[in-house]
């Protein structure tokens, strides 16, 4: 009887611990909503806030960043600008949306993707700053990306500060695959000059976007997130993003099935079909798993007319969906020889999704994926490399170290400033600053000696000059030593923001829960 019992104990006891040990097995990373209440709220508290979101906008609990603003005593919530899809994601793709007043709040509802898909300087009337909280799927072609670069473009017409709330890149930060935007393509599918996989968090593209636009940008990063991880390692729970991105596998499936727009090869099932009139079925999925791509396999499936194939992926983190995109398209050309669109004095889609009307005349000679891979390989090794300076988070494996890790914030007189190469902690310990964009934050002015490699900064009376790879420094011809040196790095001088602001008189201070410079300029 007691060994009965026992059993029967140890049975319950498994089942507690199994119940309680589930939530613990994914990461709980903390998306930027939830740090900046938690310690980021200086940068809202006493502003009037207008937000950029969706139904998507929401905390690790589920809390809408719409509620939790509205309850906020200590900020006005004084307006919401919706991407595609409207507010609530309900819209169907391409589906015109207007603004309206919000029926509880009794806010405007600004659409952007009505009347127009740009802040106007009406809409951004009364507001302090413009917060942007929107989960994205890690697709150049989708548009709540361009919606984050629009809305910096405007923010900075009307001198008005941009905090992005930073999220996952639901298909991971590792995997940067596709021909990269060229220049006339550029559209509301494809703004700035990415691949078709860009392996970026909405922060990090709006680091990205901003080294040509140069907004007053904040990004509040993520806790606990690295680009390893796919959006099942976060412990988040996946909030449909739009009517046909439902789940994880649209998510995965949405590059993987859909660049075929115009060509006849079409997805269906909410992105985990691809096929068309004129394929079969079985040479389709026989050709797509002779490729040797890695996590997915092909299932040959008709639909009606069409021949095509259900993806079933079966390692979530190799799987790379833009190249299994370009082979199904390949592969679909070799079976029914399917026309291609071609550009004239308007873009067609297909260009616009491709970002090129390169890869439809690779199509057309008869190039496998591969050999098209091999053709824009170097300009995509070209994008990695300078996308390095815009990345926040280390790959969690050769992450760097902890005081190098994140968003180094700096503020001048309590207002944010932004740089085309972030900050940055080097190894004494010091925050490394761009010279240039310090001194002008400062009302200083800066000059760069290239043949004595010195940099000058004059201002409110005051001299100092350094120089790179150098740890003496000059304070109005005194000599000052200090415990780091300038550098060169990503084509920009970079100076200790400590030295550079004190040199000038500033006071200066470091807040490390929250990563903060904080500089206050002589009173005058």
């Amino acid at each position: 009887m007691a060994k009965k019992m026992n059993l029967a104990l140890l049975v319950v006891l498994s089942l507690l611990l199994f119940c309680f040990a589930v939530p613990l097995e994914a990461a709980q990373v903390k998306p930027g909503s939830e740090v900046l209440m938690e310690s980021r709220h200086e940068l809202i508290k006493g502003k009037r806030v207008g937000l950029v979101t969706n139904q998507s906008g929401v905390n690790s609990r589920g809390e809408s960043t719409i509620d939790i603003l509205a309850g906020d005593g200590d900020v006005q919530l004084a307006a919401l600008y919706a991407p595609e899809h409207g507010l609530d994601g309900k819209a169907p793709a391409g589906e015109y949306v207007a603004s309206y007043t919000h029926p509880t709040l009794s806010i405007p509802v600004y659409s952007l993707y009505g009347e127009t898909r740009m802040p106007t300087q009406e809409m951004l009337a009364g507001i302090d700053l413009l917060l942007f909280d929107v989960q994205d799927i890690g697709a150049r072609s989708y548009t709540y990306m361009s919606t984050l670069n629009y809305c910096l473009v405007a923010a900075q017409k009307n001198n008005i500060p941009v905090i992005v709330l930073d999220r996952p890149n639901p298909v991971g930060g590792l995997i940067v695959e596709g021909p990269v935007l060229a220049e006339p393509y550029r559209s509301f599918v494809g703004v700035d000059n990415l691949p078709v996989a860009h392996g970026m968090t909405a922060g990090e593209l709006a680091r990205f976007f901003n080294r040509k636009i140069g907004a007053d940008l904040t990004v509040v990063p993520m806790e606990g997130y690295n680009r390893s991880m796919i959006f099942q390692d976060t412990g988040l729970k996946w909030v449909a993003t739009s009517p046909k991105i439902s789940d994880l596998d649209a998510v995965f499936g949405y590059m993987a099935t859909g660049l075929g727009e115009g060509t006849g090869v079409y997805q269906a099932d909410n992105f985990k079909w691809i096929g068309g009139k004129g394929i079969d079925a079985a040479k389709f999925a026989a050709l797509l798993n002779q490729s040797g791509l890695p996590g997915v396999v092909f299932k040959p499936e008709v639909k009606g007319a069409a021949g095509g194939v259900r993806l079933q992926i079966t390692d979530y983190h190799r799987f790379n969906p833009a190249l299994t995109g370009l082979y199904a398209l390949t592969c679909a050309h070799s079976l029914n020889n399917f026309a291609v669109p071609k550009s004239g004095p308007t873009l067609v889609m297909f260009d616009k999704i491709m970002g090129t009307d390169k890869i439809g005349g690779y199509l057309e000679a008869g190039l496998t994926a591969g050999q098209i891979q091999a053709l824009y390989q170097p300009e995509l090794d070209r994008f990695k490399e300078e996308r390095q300076q815009y990345l926040i988070y280390g790959d969690g494996q050769d992450a760097p170290p902890a005081a190098d890790r994140g968003v180094i914030n700096v503020l001048v007189d309590g207002r944010a400033v932004s740089f085309d190469v972030p900050p940055y902690i080097d190894q004494n310990g010091r925050v490394m600053v761009p010279l240039r964009a310090i001194a002008e934050a400062l009302g200083a002015k800066a000059e760069w000696n290239g043949q004595t490699r010195e940099v000058t900064i004059s201002g409110a009376g005051q001299m100092s000059t350094f120089t790179i790879d150098s740890s003496t420094a000059f304070y109005n011809g005194t000599k000052v030593q200090m415990d780091t040196s300038p550098v060169i790095r990503s084509g920009r001088a970079m100076l200790p923001a400590r030295y550079a602001a004190e040199s000038l008189g500033s006071s200066v201070s470091w807040n490390a829960d929250t990563r903060t410079v904080s500089i206050e300029s002589p009173k005058k």
